[in-house]
Parts: structure tokens; sequence; C-alpha cells
């Protein structure tokens, strides 16, 4: 959390801009070591026991670049889910204790617990209202404009729509962790007031990702609260070497074959093309039915199978049980003018 000056130390600093002065800093701090040392040159920094930084800089960077793969993926594929672009980005990446998180959320709001076995504890996914029910309105066929945010708990129907959304969410954490360790994310519970969730005690230290989720003219915030006695065991995972290992392995047959498991059950349309002509306008208005289309392509020609709009094969029509069908012959080559 940002240090912010009290009221007391704004009077000073404003005292010492008017006089010109300013306070000298106490010559007699004494620093009590094995080695002598010139007091000149050493940094002394006030330690604050209540907010210990049990994470180092270079893990914060390393946890902030893991969740921005996740905040890709998890945009990418709710904009797939609900039909829209939906953007999500990391905006700050930050240690606190679980008191301070739980003060700075709203009341009601969706609080969903999280087990990332084999890790030990629990893992709160909080996501804000203000974006919560534009999702919903959404998923019910709405336009989110004039949308009131109801201040009250979600009902039963509305928290089975978002756990469509929390299940992507699981999903892409799952594979954004996939680079330092296997880990089975599953949701246990869901809760509407934040206060009554300890999972922690309220000093204890939580690393906080925050996210904007941002869709049509709506916005809302998203909080990943890991305890850091959850990823403690993975804390040393999360090094250079670490990232580097994680490279190597996106290169490797493992990783390929995960890409690859994922790419054999995507959907895909497949069409057949019979044959393509150009008429004018009037004549398509004034089409009627049992006009005739007339093309140059003979009937015993072949048919272009289309795989997602693009040509890919020769086929030759015809019927299997009553349905018609097509029989792929080749792929189609360069010299075939399809």
């Amino acid at each position: 959390m940002a240090e912010i000056l009290d009221q007391s130390d704004i009077d000073a600093l404003l005292a010492a801009v008017d006089t010109g002065e300013e306070e000298e800093e106490s010559e007699r701090d004494l620093i009590f070591s094995r080695h002598r040392r010139d007091i000149d040159s050493v940094e002394v920094r006030s330690y604050d026991f209540k907010r210990p930084e049990r994470v180092s800089k270079d893990q914060m960077r390393a946890l902030q670049t893991l969740h921005e793969s996740f905040a890709r993926n998890f945009g990418a594929s709710l904009s797939g889910f609900l039909r829209m672009i939906v953007e999500v980005r990391v905006v700050t990446c930050e240690q606190m204790t679980y008191a301070e998180f739980i003060n700075g959320l709203p009341n009601p709001t969706a609080f969903n617990l999280l087990d990332a076995e084999p890790l030990q504890g629990q893992i709160c996914l909080e996501i804000s209202p203000l974006i919560i029910y534009p999702i919903i309105d959404r998923l019910l066929g709405g336009n989110n404009e004039d949308l009131f945010i109801p201040q009250r708990p979600l009902t039963a129907i509305e928290t089975r729509l978002i756990s469509k959304i929390t299940d992507r969410a699981v999903a892409a954490l799952r594979e954004a962790w996939s680079g330092v360790k296997e880990l089975a994310f599953k949701l246990t519970e869901t809760e509407s007031n934040p206060q009554i969730v300890q999972i922690v005690p309220p000093n204890e230290v939580v690393i906080v990702i925050a996210f904007e989720l941002k869709m049509s003219n709506r916005a809302g915030t998203m909080n990943l609260c890991i305890p850091y006695n959850v990823i403690e065991p993975v804390m040393e995972e999360l090094s250079a070497q670490s990232w580097f290992n994680a490279g190597r392995l996106r290169g490797s047959r493992e990783f390929a074959d995960r890409i690859s498991g994922q790419l054999d059950r995507a959907g895909l349309e497949v069409s057949g093309l019979l044959a393509e002509t150009t008429i004018t306008l009037r004549d398509l208005m004034d089409m009627a039915e049992g006009d005739l289309i007339v093309t140059e392509k003979p009937a015993s020609e072949h048919v272009v199978l289309c795989v997602e709009g693009q040509k890919k094969f020769l086929a030759n029509i015809g019927q299997i049980k009553g349905m018609r069908a097509l029989k792929v012959l080749r792929p189609v080559e360069s010299k075939d003018r399809v």
C-alpha cells in the first residue's frame, strides 16, 4: 500500500516551506555492527512490524508477469463466451495484510474461495458488482444501457450464471501457473460478505493482484488474494531461472502436445461450395421461387470443401443413408483453379 502522510507530517512540511528551514536529520543515530561502518554512507529505513515484506521484489515482478499472462487468457476466454470484446489487465501487484485487503472490499460483492492442490490453504477471487451485473445482463440478452447496479447479494440464479465466469478464471489460472507448478484450482465456496470470511489471521501477509475488466461502456475490478503461507512452498521457483526453464518448456514437445490437445476439441464449420457466379442487384431483387441461377461450372466437376471459409479439399457430392454427403478426394493444390 502507498505510504500516506498524516496531518502532522503535512503541517511540518508546510511550515518548513514557509520559513525556508528544514529540520536536519539527527546525527545521534548509532548503528551497531560487527564491522565498523561510516554512518553517512549507510541507508536507514523504518520497518513496520505490522506490515512485514516477506516477498522480494523479484518474486513480486515474477508474480505480476505470471498474472499478466492470466489476464490475457482470461480476457480472450471471456470475449469468446460473451461474444464481445472484454479487456482484462493487471493494475497493481502488492503485498499487505489480510485485514487491509478485506477492509478495502465492497459489501456485498462476489467473494469466491479457491483451492489450489497440492498447496495447503485457500485463495480468494473477488469480482466487483460493477462488472458482475453487466455480465449477467449480457448473458440474459441485455445491452447494458441504463443498467441499475443493485446493492444486494447475488441470487441463486445469478450465482449460477457467474459460475460460468469463475470457471473460466479457474481454467486460466491453471494454465498461467503451469509454467511454475501444476496446480489444480477448484472453486469451493462463494460468499457475498467478505467480512465473515477469515481464511488467514488478520495480520497475515497476503499478495493482492488487482485487475481491471472493461466490457463495452462498463468497467469493474477483480482482486486475486493469495496468502503468503499458501504459495510459500513454490516461492523459490519464482526466480529468474524458473522463468528460463518455463521458456524452454514452451518450446518442448510436451508444451506442443498440450496445445494440440486443446485444439483437438475446437469446433470448426465445414461447408461445401457447389458453384460461384455473379448477378446484378436488379436480378437479385426480382428473384422469386422457381427461378434458376445459371453458373459456368458443370455438375460433374468436383465440389470445393471449405473449412472456416477457407478452401481446403476437393470432394464429390453424393448421398448416404438418405442424407446429402461429400466424399473428400484430395487437398486443394496451388494449380487448382477454385
